[in-house]
């Protein structure tokens, strides 16, 4: 495979393409939040249009030169960077962020890969719509990374992940040939759906460069209150009775773990922690209702009934939308204190609803076979999605550990979701972190499927290569 920093291809790429649109990469093109690893880059592409998407990749076809798409490098499994091999193009959707549609009485819009998921949100807020992705980091999260990925995030239980809201995509194949399929159509029953092909692929298949999306009505009435729980089998029993009260209004039920909230306290010391003292458990749950209906009263005959059972003890109900603000910021905040811990080992992981107790369970005991360590689990009960992440005690380095433990760790925590019939990538997807992971959890003829599908649509192997599969499938 030519590598693209030779000048001549440089120069021939750069001969059809308007001035300004390559240039050498900059550090926080060839980064990944983790630092687990350092990418390399020939040259950066910064494209305008999707035509100069397409005229990149074609030449890079014909030369079998390596593109890297990236978003907004906010991905957690290391799909955004190459550390090894011949230097990529790295092909950055930044400059493409423009709203090209809006139709609110469609609840629907149109806008390019890089408009960043904050500004996605805001322009569906100023037409008096909601569109209900909701992650930590919108502010830098692009659309085309967020699809690219199937980002996930807390909406999930409500309103699905990126690729529910996706009504139809523009993307340019590994040949350079664009795919137009930006209807705005909710039911067009044509044959394969390259739309959901493409989404979740991590850039492997195919680079995304618009997209519409589908818009919600904001809920007249909201509602956000966390609660001590007594234990995770407590929280699925909240959560039922939550959604016989309020069906399908549940915007969000998230749980966390006591020893969570500590990573807050030991971390960000200006978080406030509104339950004291801290509970062994906790639910964050937001409920969003039609007019006519009060989510607040709602809400607080659900905590009322649920203190009687023995589910749930003291809560903490938002009176406002700085008190509704300030719990989110609790959860929100989760990831940043973890990483100043430093974890040992983190685990994106999915289960059946009825299986997580056990999980949580027999989870602490399989570790706690391997070493002492500090666990604090919090995520999406609502959904089945946890982030499960291993830590060091108290005293010790930000995730000081063999590689040996890190790796008994990880074996023992994948098998026993492999067990109870889980996922090893609930919303991060598999980047370059889990490729061994898929191969060894993943049904043996899906990922001759998925090798199939990669050979027919990138037969040289130019998009992101080692991501998701192997290089060389």
């Amino acid at each position: 495979m030519l590598n693209p920093a030779d000048d001549l291809f440089i120069a021939e790429l750069a001969a059809h393409l308007p001035a300004g649109t390559l240039r050498p990469p900059e550090p926080r093109h060839l980064e990944e939040p983790r630092g687990r690893w350092r990418g390399a880059g020939g040259v950066l592409a910064l494209p305008r249009c999707t035509g100069e998407v397409a005229t990149i990749l074609a030449r890079c076809a014909r030369r079998r030169v390596a593109v890297v798409p990236r978003g907004g490098g906010t991905g957690l499994v290391g799909g955004q960077v190459v550390p090894e091999g011949p230097a990529p193009v790295i092909l950055s959707l930044e400059r493409m962020a423009a709203v090209r549609a809006l139709h609110p009485e469609e609840n629907a819009i149109v806008v390019e890969a890089g408009l960043t998921l904050a500004a996605t949100r805001e322009a569906a807020r100023a037409a008096g719509r909601s569109f209900p992705l909701s992650l930590a980091s919108e502010g830098s999260a692009r659309i085309g990374g967020c699809l690219a990925t199937n980002a996930g995030g807390t909406g999930v239980l409500r309103w699905g992940s990126a690729r529910d809201l996706c009504l139809g995509l523009e993307a340019v194949m590994a040949d350079g040939r664009v795919l137009g399929g930006l209807k705005r159509l909710r039911k067009d029953n044509t044959g394969y759906d390259l739309r959901q092909l493409l989404i979740g692929s991590e850039g492997t298949l195919g680079v995304i460069t618009a997209a519409a999306l589908r818009l919600v009505a904001p809920p007249a009435s909201e509602a956000t209150a966390l609660l001590a729980v007594a234990g995770p089998a407590a929280a699925l029993e909240l959560l039922g009775r939550a959604e016989a009260r309020a069906t399908g209004c549940v915007s969000a039920f998230e749980l966390i773990a006591g020893a969570a909230f500590g990573l807050l306290a030991a971390t960000l010391p200006g978080v406030r922690l509104p339950l004291d003292p801290v509970p062994d458990w906790a639910v964050l749950v937001e409920l969003g209702l039609p007019a006519g209906l009060d989510a607040g009263n709602i809400l607080a005959d659900l905590w009322a009934e649920a203190a009687a059972a023995g589910l749930a003890g003291a809560s903490v109900i938002a009176r406002s939308e700085a008190q509704r603000a300030e719990l989110w910021h609790l959860r929100e905040r989760l990831p940043e204190a973890a990483r100043r811990i430093g974890a040992i080992s983190n685990h994106d992981i999915a289960l059946p609803l009825g299986a997580l107790p056990a999980f949580l369970s027999e989870a602490e005991a399989a570790i706690g076979r391997i070493g002492p360590f500090r666990l604090a689990p919090f995520g999406h009960l609502g959904d089945g999605n946890l982030h499960y992440n291993v830590y060091p005690l108290p005293g010790h380095g930000p995730g000081e550990a063999p590689e040996s433990v890190r790796a008994a760790l990880k074996r023992a925590i994948h098998d026993l979701v492999d067990a109870m019939g889980g996922s090893i990538s609930a919303e991060h997807g598999i980047g370059r972190l889990k490729v061994d992971d898929l191969e060894r959890y993943g049904d043996p003829v899906k990922v001759a499927a998925m090798r199939a599908i990669k050979a027919a649509l990138d037969p040289h192997g130019i998009l992101n290569p080692g991501a998701v599969l192997r290089a060389g499938w």
